[in-house]
């Protein structure tokens, strides 16, 4: 069974997170060289079997969102050990994602299951023996390099996730909405 997910890619962080996919649950590691797996959610899950229409709507969303460059300052942990670093602005991100509900109120964020979103990036969980200050080190030693760190983000993915199938379905660019892929 698998699950589709509006996303913001990170690039700049995917030789970080790509490599804990790949230690932690290979399986779920996508083969598909356009799909990014550093991300920033939108909405999750999207529509299992997206419409033209609900893909002209996405359009409509990239179209209203900007490319702009982004900052993440320093590791953080939620309450549930989700080890992440948080975009600033984190805004854009917030709105989109409120966006994204109002036009799809048959898919709440993470299935309604947070009070507050806080737009973020998934580096680790503790469950795996990590902490924020283990990963801030593993960050800084790896490719991706250490915090601050600096992206620029310009598209809006629509992704499949299932076991031994992720991988990319559309992409569209920020500000025109333009579909790539």
């Amino acid at each position: 069974m698998g699950h589709t997910v509006l996303l913001i890619p990170v690039p700049a962080f995917e030789p970080f997170v790509r490599a804990r996919w790949e230690h932690y649950d290979p399986a779920w590691t996508s083969r598909d060289p356009h799909f990014v797996h550093a991300h920033i959610t939108v909405l999750a899950p999207f529509v299992a079997e997206p419409t033209v229409t609900d893909l002209d709507a996405v359009a409509g969303l990239a179209a209203g969102a900007r490319p702009t460059e982004v900052r993440f300052e320093q590791v953080a942990a939620f309450p549930d050990g989700i080890l992440h670093v948080v975009p600033e602005p984190a805004a854009p991100f917030a709105a989109l994602t409120a966006a994204a509900e109002a036009a799809f109120p048959q898919c709440p964020p993470y299935e309604g299951r947070f009070d507050e979103l806080v737009p973020h990036l998934t580096l680790d969980h503790e469950m795996t023996g990590q902490g924020v200050d283990s990963v801030a080190a593993a960050l800084a030693a790896s490719p991706t390099g250490p915090l601050p760190l600096t992206a620029r983000v310009e598209h809006l993915d629509l992704q499949w996730y299932a076991e031994g199938e992720c991988r990319l379905l559309a992409r569209w660019a920020l500000g025109s909405g333009q579909r790539l892929r």
